[in-house]
């Protein structure tokens, strides 16, 4: 009898089939080594779409298969299969995900009430075998032998056989009827624990003239199993998908990664209300592994930086220090651009050379799928050179649900060039500026925007007079 041990206090078991077979029913078992193709579409929502072709002989007749190398996180009522070529040549009477994987402990609870043989080594390494039988697995096992109780045993436990329906690797299990003894199988089905984001690295020269875009795929595989040679395709958009829990992923975060040469850019397709990106290239995909291909690279991206401040507050503020402004990075996305294709959503890292040409990290931001012709936007942090003194000068009550105030804003730019600040202030309820010093806009029903243009080393003020209710 063929025996495995495991563990020094083990299981030894007689090596049995893990799946019963049906009456009258051949069997056949497909592995990895029988894959001819393999093709991976990864959404980013913790989801992808594997189809796994494989190049089988199989009995004719009525047959049970059992299909090995899955993944793990396969989602079961997702699959489907076919004979290419001769669909009609293999129908399925019947599909199965067996997921109860051989465990020690689970063996164990298998035989419960059951006989089992111990087996122990004496001082003279002389193996020595008893029959038992396991009564309890309750805070360790519990064993009769004749009439009496043991409470563990320092040996190995032996077991006549593998119980029904373990498995060593999560199987699908198909009943088939089979036409032809050669066949080329396509499985396909939707797994979770694989995810993919957009990491995007942005170089800016010296001179801060023009900027670099490269963009790269951030991949992660947690789904229990590997792709190698994989066809590789991503789709960029919000796929609905009925979720039974949360989805993350968290990626390496892409780091700092610059690129001059050139390359196969992913060919990019409009899919259904989604953005289809095909990888040029095969690529392996390792099980627990994050890894980076290249979507896109530009250069000679012309960019503007602007500042903004947004007021939100409804009251009088207790300024005591000058108010922080936020720095802008922004840049269209068209062709005459050098861009003017689908950006997915992902996060964006500035890099910009110092005064010894060597590139630092200036800030950060996310963007959302961006279509092409659309801006861009980035906040990269508060600008430390550029500052906002905020203070109300008059407040006057009209009425019980009306009242007006006088808003001086003064803006200071410390920096070596002139600058824009976009000063934003959000009413809570009806309003009406009644005086400004400068023209300004409305952005919506609550918003306006004062656009305060400031020279190099010097300080710009903005005052208004506006009513609320």
């Amino acid at each position: 009898m063929n025996k495995l041990f495991i563990g020094l206090i083990g299981i030894v078991i007689g090596l049995t089939p893990s799946v019963a077979s049906t009456d009258n029913a051949q069997t056949a078992t497909s592995s990895v080594t029988q894959r001819t193709d393999v093709g991976v579409t990864v959404y980013n929502n913790d989801l992808a779409l594997v189809r796994d072709v494989r190049q089988m002989h199989l009995p004719t007749g009525e047959i049970l298969l059992t299909f090995e190398d899955v993944a793990t996180e396969i989602r079961p009522e997702t699959v489907s299969m076919r004979a290419i070529g001769a669909p009609a040549s293999l129908v399925i009477y019947e599909q199965n995900y067996e997921y109860d994987l051989i465990t020690p402990q689970k063996l164990m609870e298998k035989y419960l009430g059951r006989n089992v043989r111990l087996l122990n080594r004496d001082n003279q390494y002389q193996f020595h075998e008893v029959d038992a039988v396991l009564l309890s697995l309750n805070g360790g096992p519990v064993y009769q032998i004749g009439n009496d109780i043991y409470l563990g045993h320092p040996g190995t436990v032996v077991l006549p056989e593998l119980p029904e329906n373990l498995v060593a690797r999560p199987s699908l299990v198909w009943t088939l009827g089979n036409s032809r003894s050669e066949q080329d199988v396509e499985i396909t089905y939707l797994t979770r624990g694989i995810s993919w984001k957009a990491d995007y690295v942005i170089n800016i020269p010296r001179s801060d003239d023009v900027m670099s875009l490269t963009g790269w795929v951030t991949l992660n595989n947690q789904s229990g199993i590997a792709y190698d040679n994989a066809e590789l395709k991503l789709v960029a958009g919000d796929v609905n998908i009925v979720q039974d829990k949360e989805m993350t992923m968290d990626g390496f975060g892409g780091g700092f990664m610059a690129y001059d040469g050139d390359f196969d850019m992913p060919v990019q397709e409009a899919f259904a209300d989604y953005h289809l990106y095909t990888v040029p290239r095969r690529t392996s995909i390792a099980q627990n592994q994050s890894k980076q291909i290249m979507l896109l690279h530009a250069s000679d991206i012309a960019f503007t930086r602007r500042y903004a401040y947004r007021n939100y507050a409804a009251q009088p503020l207790q300024q005591t220090s000058p108010l922080k402004v936020d720095s802008f990075l922004e840049f269209d996305n068209k062709d005459t651009n050098q861009l003017g294709i689908p950006l997915p959503a992902g996060t964006m890292r500035v890099y910009q050379e110092d005064s010894q040409a060597t590139l630092q990290f200036s800030g950060e931001d996310t963007i959302e799928h961006t279509p092409r012709n659309e801006p861009v936007k980035l906040n990269t942090g508060k600008a430390f050179d550029v500052t906002l003194e905020l203070i109300w000068t008059d407040y006057e009550v009209i009425s019980s649900t009306v009242h007006e105030y006088a808003v001086k804003v003064t803006v200071r730019n410390e920096k070596d060039e002139d600058v824009t600040v976009d000063y934003y202030d959000t009413f809570h309820t009806q309003w009406n500026i009644l005086e400004s010093s400068q023209e300004f806009t409305q952005e919506d029903a609550f918003t306006v925007l004062f656009p305060v243009e400031v020279s190099a080393g010097d300080s710009a003020t903005v005052t208004y007079r506006v009513r609320i209710g």
